[in-house]
């Protein structure tokens, strides 16, 4: 369809090496939705008679249906999705489907289709991120009460409540949401009519094309248009932060439930076995999910190096955004289909998660703060209960063993009720501040949480 002036047919190789369809045939759907727009424009317009448009749009219809029930296969001579469907077109209706391409080239044609494409993918992908936080708060629920080890630097800190560890990923997952919103809000415009880079000399309507086809504007500049791929950046960004956010969730549940950590149990449909050693139950799924976020970071640096060093405006190296694209969104949705059923059936084993308060030292804070609260300075505080914690290793002694008699000779600040406040449920009950640990805390955030899945879900 573009080889007048050329005197030579396409080598064989470079036909196979150019075809673009094992990318872009998937598109074939949304290049239709998109042509339809197209022709009813052109009918607006005046370029198209009502009989005409109706023709190609029925014809177009046909065509998806074709491709949809496997009767339509793609040839590779085509180069891509849209040069098939408009040939398949003109089979179809002879010069009259010639017509279909008229006030527009496959620069902004394919920027429209991937905008159409990408807003259906939004769409599920939205409502499985919903799935993930509604795992998230339904298990921040169950396990409100439930007392768990908070580490710093994987070192044993403070106690916290095992339903503010949930709500600390549904915190960070919410953030995901709000990047998909914005990769969301960078495809709202319509490059069609931007043509192979300067326009049209045909009387376009430009804004009725993008109403026609859902779009809340045309978009503003025509080189800009056809060149530009910071919605698929916009994109990138959202999984690739989406990935290490899952990463770190799978990273957690993998050490809580090893036998050195133990109060975490996975369940076994989600685990998998040794060849070799019977006692195995390997935590498989969790392990890919933090081993495939190198790949989707991966992917955004592919598209970051491939923009890096191209000139205005369209370039045949975009043809290849699309590899990664599609590997990408594969990633986020498998990860997306397996995470909330695998959190709803993980078990804790609170006796064991008990294990980590024995010796008190968890507590070394809540002691410094009560001492605070009797008048000392924090540093002098933190200083006597540092030495305090020394003379419990040495002595290999529960820090909150102490008698009230005891605590009067070793701290004589302390006040009468600091020995029966020294246990984990007090430590995470008394955590009240904006966003802590506390109980009653955890139990706003979680209504906090429910507000914003059932008062107009973002996408």
């Amino acid at each position: 369809m573009w080889k007048g002036r050329f005197a030579q047919e396409t080598a064989a190789a470079v036909s196979a090496f150019t075809q673009s369809l094992d990318l872009d045939w998937r598109l074939a759907s949304s290049d239709i939705e998109g042509s339809r727009g197209h022709v009813a424009m052109l009918a607006q317009v005046g370029l198209l008679g009502a009989d005409e448009a109706c023709r190609i749009d029925g014809a177009l219809a046909e065509i998806d249906g074709e491709i949809a029930s496997g009767l339509l296969k793609p040839k590779e001579e085509l180069e891509d999705v849209h040069m098939n469907v408009e040939a398949r077109l003109i089979e179809k209706l002879g010069p009259l489907g010639a017509k279909l391409h008229m006030g527009r080239s496959r620069n902004d044609q394919v920027a429209t289709t991937m905008r159409l494409f990408l807003r259906g993918e939004y769409g599920r992908l939205s409502l499985e991120l919903k799935g993930l936080l509604t795992a998230l708060l339904d298990r921040a629920e169950a396990d409100r009460l439930v007392v768990i080890t908070g580490y710093t630097h994987l070192q044993q800190a403070q106690p916290v409540s095992l339903g503010h560890y949930w709500m600390a990923h549904f915190e960070a997952f919410r953030r995901d949401v709000t990047r998909l919103e914005a990769a969301r809000a960078a495809i709202d415009e319509s490059p069609l009519g931007a043509g192979a880079l300067a326009g049209s000399t045909l009387p376009l309507d430009r804004a009725f094309s993008a109403r026609e086809l859902g779009f809340s504007r045309p978009t503003r500049n025509s080189l800009d248009s056809v060149a530009q791929r910071d919605y698929l950046l916009d994109y990138h960004h959202f999984a690739t932060v989406f990935a290490l956010h899952a990463s770190r969730l799978a990273e957690d549940l993998i050490l809580y439930a090893s036998q050195e950590f133990g109060w975490l149990l996975l369940p076994d449909a989600y685990c998998t076995g040794s060849s070799m050693m019977p006692q195995k139950k390997n935590p498989d799924v969790l392990e890919l999910i933090r081993g495939k976020t190198g790949q989707v970071a991966g992917h955004l640096v592919d598209l970051v190096i491939s923009l890096k060093g191209l000139p205005s405006t369209y370039n045949r190296d975009l043809q290849e955004d699309k590899r990664g694209l599609w590997a990408s969104i594969a990633t986020v949705e498998s990860v997306l289909s397996l995470l909330p059923d695998l959190l709803n059936h993980i078990a804790v084993d609170e006796e064991r998660a008990a294990r980590a308060f024995e010796d008190g030292l968890l507590l070394a804070t809540d002691v410094a703060e009560h001492l605070v609260e009797r008048g000392v300075p924090f540093r002098e505080a933190h200083e006597k209960t540092g030495r305090l914690v020394r003379r419990c290793l040495e002595e290999k002694r529960a820090l909150n063993s102490f008698s009230l008699e005891e605590w009067r000779s070793l701290l004589p600040e302390a006040g009468e009720d600091l020995p029966e406040r020294l246990n984990a449920v007090d430590a995470v009950r008394l955590r009240r501040t904006f966003g802590g640990t506390a109980f009653d805390r955890v139990a706003e955030a979680i209504g906090e949480g429910r507000r914003f899945l059932s008062e107009g879900w973002p996408l």
